[in-house]
């Protein structure tokens, strides 16, 4: 089966059983969810939900983290790990959203990566929550995992997984594609103890037709 039918199939079948999935990352304007994202990396949903339902009843403009001291920032996410980095992220961000886009959060793909702790993946969260706007895949650990053990790409490269992606995904399903993912992943392809025998695309898997 060619990888574009693969990944039709399981995306039938993932639409079927997710429906219209939605962030898991909790939010009210579109900052809070690009900020949420850069402290997701390395970090679980779940933790980051956690910080940000504190934190957000305090500080959640970039006027209030742009001004704020760094040892208050780190402190606030200090539970989301890499905290020192993301700290530095969030304040220089904030700042260069009130610079050059008066606070508001840019549309365009180009404008959203020039911030700092803002790569593709962060972009292509934001851009597909807010606007519905896809230019390319969101490619997070369970995307890369579970795309390797479907078969349809053989990369550990983020990067040039989701170019790969790109090829063979329609595009109307870039975005529903990693939610997706994401969700299967958390169900019944967990990493440390896969439910193979009861997935539902295990018929569609790689890894699953071996078992």
């Amino acid at each position: 089966m060619r990888k574009k039918e693969r990944a039709l199939k399981v995306i039938e079948i993932l639409k079927n059983k997710f429906g219209n999935p939605e962030c898991a990352l909790n939010y009210e304007t579109p900052f809070e969810l690009l900020i949420a994202v850069i402290l997701s990396a390395q970090c679980t949903d779940v933790r980051v939900n956690i910080v940000t339902e504190r934190m957000y009843k305090k500080f959640n403009t970039p006027e209030q983290f742009a001004s704020m001291p760094l040892e208050q920032i780190e402190e606030l996410i200090k539970s989301t790990g890499f905290y020192r980095n993301k700290a530095k992220n969030i304040k220089l961000c904030s700042q260069q959203l009130l610079e050059r886009y008066g606070g508001r959060i840019p549309e365009k793909m180009e404008e959203l990566t020039e911030l700092a702790g803002v790569g593709r993946k962060t972009a292509n969260v934001v851009r597909g929550e807010i606007w519905r706007l896809a230019d390319g895949i969101t490619v997070d650990t369970h995307v890369r995992r579970l795309t390797n053990l479907i078969g349809l790409v053989k990369e550990k490269d983020v990067i040039k997984i989701e170019k790969e992606l790109m090829k063979i995904i329609p595009k109307d399903y870039w975005i529903d594609f990693s939610h997706y993912l994401i969700l299967q992943g958390r169900d019944k392809c967990i990493a440390r103890r896969p439910k193979c025998l009861e997935c539902e695309i295990k018929s569609y898997c790689k890894h699953g037709e071996k078992l």
